[in-house]
């Protein structure tokens, strides 16, 4: 069971509105990047290296080229030339640095040797089965352990006071080490990519979080200008972050549709979503907290290294919240990366904060057990009143009532703090809560809106929808600013080719559109009541534009007391020259009578890190989670039972799409906590469970009753709806809630995720 609670809408912003997008998914009707056909299209299969470190000795492609249907044979012997992007570019960020087929050497299990096309599918499946490649192969790296033996640098991110010294004067110090495994993206929709070519221009369809940043990657990796790249993203089945940038596979798959000059479509199968296209990182994160007696922090130590591949530099920035979360005078945030032969991994759903407060949200409730404290006291007494890491005030926080908000709704004090104290029907019960955070922040976004003969609207945007509900955002601004009903607004996205958008991640893009979609609605409007004021036939010839309104899509003259005149007062130089009809006109007929084909304005959104006023302030949202499990200790099952979500996001948009952003967010953190863990394999580097038999992940049976609450804070320093994200944060702190109530239910304490029965064999509580 799922609930969601927020203040009642007033109207359609913050109502549950059911996505405008979801009758053409749930009809099939909707295209995903590789449902796309075109007439001559090649199918293309790519060749996995089989070894995990080394160098092709010998790529023997002879017997595959003479199979029936193949078309191109591309390896690092005859690759056409690509172009590397050049790192840290502010307007253009790609996954792997390394093009494909670059070299001989091999730097990961799985890593692309080779490219078959042919004619259809099978043909290429069965033509790159008979690639043979050969190597001198070196054993690889993929250790789990990340401190032994590490020689690379740290590097302090933040400090402020002296946290080793307070740390040796604390009354009460807590020193543990916590480690979150790899996980693995597995959107429903595999990645894929459909690549045609006209003359020197090309079109990919790509299963992409962000078509404008992969189109200025594609641009420079195939060396032709950018207009000439074109990147649809209509519809995407889920991302998670994987999403976020151009992977190997879209310049493979382009590449061979240029030399061939015909459309090549590349689908990733699921093996190689284990391989290929990023993962969250491995990460060892040592907390030192230092505290008076009476839980007052003195210190925090956060230090944390995590994986990453041999030629990217990818940093899971595991102590971004940390300076600013809780109060404290001395406190030091350091990092280190530690190379492995893995693919390059990328941002997953939360990135750094997910793992980070798994860390730091542990240690604070093993800190409240040291101290024989309540942990929810423990929390509100450590609450900050500024961002203590940029002495800024925070635009908005309210992590304290989401704390107290989730305890009232759990009855956190009805909690007695002994382990294995609390029973229900025969099984042992155990309450955790921890605290979340993310960032806010606008970025820009341009988009146009279309006020159409038709009596319809047409919102455009080079955005897109990842699933989140970015679509109906666009139409619930157009509803309330002009009335008119919502199966009349037609929001196109997901193409490069209209006005730029963001990239959907970060849980930016609401934050973003909001401004721009409202800047050019009501551009709009200003230009219809313009020109009806100057259309001779129009009844509202002659009026000032600032008397008329528009009403359910039909403009009306103000009210008197509304236009700023008074009723007995109302002059010949005020009123139209026709007399308009009392129900007003609808804003087609005067498109009609203006003869013109439409009316079209442009809104943006200014970045807030360009805006003073955005730049005097933090700008983060916050939450709490209080989970509840259940211990049956005679047949050693733990389950979560229920997770009480409370969140400070600002002005909810769509209390439906905002509540399964956050529903389905505690599920993966479910997940995290008690399944998923991608392991590879000593010897040759593969991810030995890499696929949905092995690789575990929540389902129907393993959810929570789960209850969502939204606070009701606009932060109007972020945008004039006060609106933030909510996608991100709702899996920051799902963890360490569960594993806080997985030590109060057995006494156990789990630093190493996922929980294993085998931690849990070990507890001393016995069923009564």
């Amino acid at each position: 069971m799922a609930t969601a609670t927020t203040p009642q809408a007033a109207g359609i912003i913050g109502a549950a509105v059911p996505r405008i997008d979801g009758p053409v998914k749930t009809t099939g009707t909707a295209l995903y990047a590789v449902d796309h056909d075109f007439p001559g299209l090649a199918h293309a299969v790519a060749v996995q290296s089989t070894v995990g470190s080394g160098r092709i000795r010998k790529l023997d492609a002879s017997a595959a080229e003479q199979m029936p249907g193949v078309l191109l044979i591309f390896h690092h012997g005859n690759m056409e030339k690509v172009y590397r992007l050049f790192p840290h570019q502010d307007d253009a960020t790609t996954s792997e640095a390394r093009p494909p087929f670059e070299d001989d050497k091999i730097y990961y299990w799985g890593q692309y040797v080779a490219l078959v096309v042919a004619e259809t599918l099978e043909q290429a499946t069965a033509a790159a089965e008979a690639v043979r490649a050969e190597y001198d192969a070196e054993t690889p790296n993929v250790s789990a352990d990340l401190e032994t033996g590490f020689t690379g640098q740290r590097h302090s991110s933040w400090k402020r006071g002296d946290p080793d010294k307070a740390l040796a004067e604390a009354p009460v110090v807590i020193d543990e080490t916590y480690i979150t495994p790899v996980e693995t993206h597995n959107p429903m929709e595999m990645h894929g990519t459909v690549a045609v070519w006209d003359g020197d221009n090309v079109t990919l369809y790509e299963s992409s979080q962000g078509v404008v940043n992969h189109r200025i990657v594609m641009a420079e990796v195939l060396g032709v200008p950018r207009e000439n790249v074109r990147v649809i993203s209509r519809f995407i089945g889920s991302g998670f972050g994987g999403k976020l940038f151009p992977w190997p596979q879209s310049t493979m798959a382009a590449v061979a549709a240029r030399k061939l000059n015909r459309p090549v479509k590349l689908s990733l199968d699921r093996r190689m979503m284990f391989s290929n296209v990023g993962h969250r990182p491995l990460t060892e994160q040592r907390i030192r907290l230092g505290a008076t007696a009476d839980g007052r922090l003195t210190a925090v130590r956060h230090d944390f290294l995590n994986h990453t591949s041999m030629l990217d530099d990818i940093v899971e920035r595991c102590g971004e919240q940390t300076p600013f979360i809780y109060s404290c005078p001395n406190l030091e945030v350091s990092s280190g990366l530690a190379r492995r032969n893995v693919g390059t991994p990328t941002p997953m759903r939360g990135p750094g904060a997910v793992p980070g407060l798994f860390a730091l949200e542990s240690a604070m409730d093993e800190l409240a057990v040291k101290l024989k404290m309540d942990p929810l006291e423990l929390r509100i007494k450590n609450d900050a009143e500024r961002d203590e890491g940029t002495n800024l005030p925070f635009s908005s926080r309210h992590l304290k009532e989401c704390f107290t908000t989730g305890a009232e709704k759990i009855g956190w004090k009805q909690r007695t703090p002994e382990p294995g104290s609390m029973r229900r029907n025969g099984k042992v019960i155990g309450w955790g809560l921890a605290g979340a955070s993310w960032g806010a922040a606008r970025i820009p976004c341009t988009a146009t809106v279309e006020l159409c003969p038709n009596g319809r609207i047409c919102v455009r945007c080079a955005t897109q929808d990842i699933g989140t509900g970015t679509y109906t955002v666009f139409a619930q601004v157009m509803h309330a600013k002009t009335g008119v009903p919502m199966d009349r607004i037609d929001v196109l996205l997901g193409d490069s080719s209209l006005p730029d958008g963001p990239t959907s991640g970060g849980s930016m893009a609401t934050s973003a559109v909001l401004p721009a979609a409202t800047n050019a609605v009501n551009s709009a409007i200003t230009r219809l009541m313009n020109i009806a004021t100057l259309t001779q036939n129009s009844p509202f010839y002659g009026a000032k534009p600032e008397t008329l309104t528009l009403i359910d899509g039909r403009i009306h003259m103000k009210e008197p007391e509304q236009a700023g005149v008074r009723r007995m007062a109302l002059t010949s130089d005020d009123a139209p020259a026709v007399r308009p009809p009392a129900g007003g006109i609808p804003f087609e007929e005067l498109i009609s009578l203006a003869r013109l084909s439409g009316i079209t304005a442009t809104g943006r959104t200014f970045p807030s890190f360009e805006d003073p006023k955005a730049k005097a302030y933090s700008l983060h949202s916050f939450g709490a989670h209080i989970a509840e499990v259940e211990w049956e200790p005679d047949i050693a099952r733990l389950r979560v039972s229920r997770i009480f979500s409370i969140f400070d996001c600002g002005r909810i948009i769509n209390l439906k799409a905002g509540a399964n952003q956050i529903l389905g967010a505690a599920v993966m953190g479910v997940g995290m906590t008690l399944l998923e863990e991608t392991r590879y394999e000593k010897r040759t580097g593969q991810p030995i469970n890499g696929s949905f038999a092995d690789y575990l992940v929540a389902t129907c049976a393993d959810l929570p009753e789960l209850d969502v609450t939204f606070l009701d804070y606009p932060d109007l320093i972020v945008n004039e709806y006060g609106a933030r994200g909510v996608g991100e944060i709702g899996m920051a702190g799902v963890a360490p809630a569960i594993t806080a109530a997985v030590y109060h239910a057995t006494g156990i304490r789990v630093r190493e995720l996922p929980v294993r029965i085998e931690d849990l064999l070990q507890s001393k509580i016995v069923e009564v």
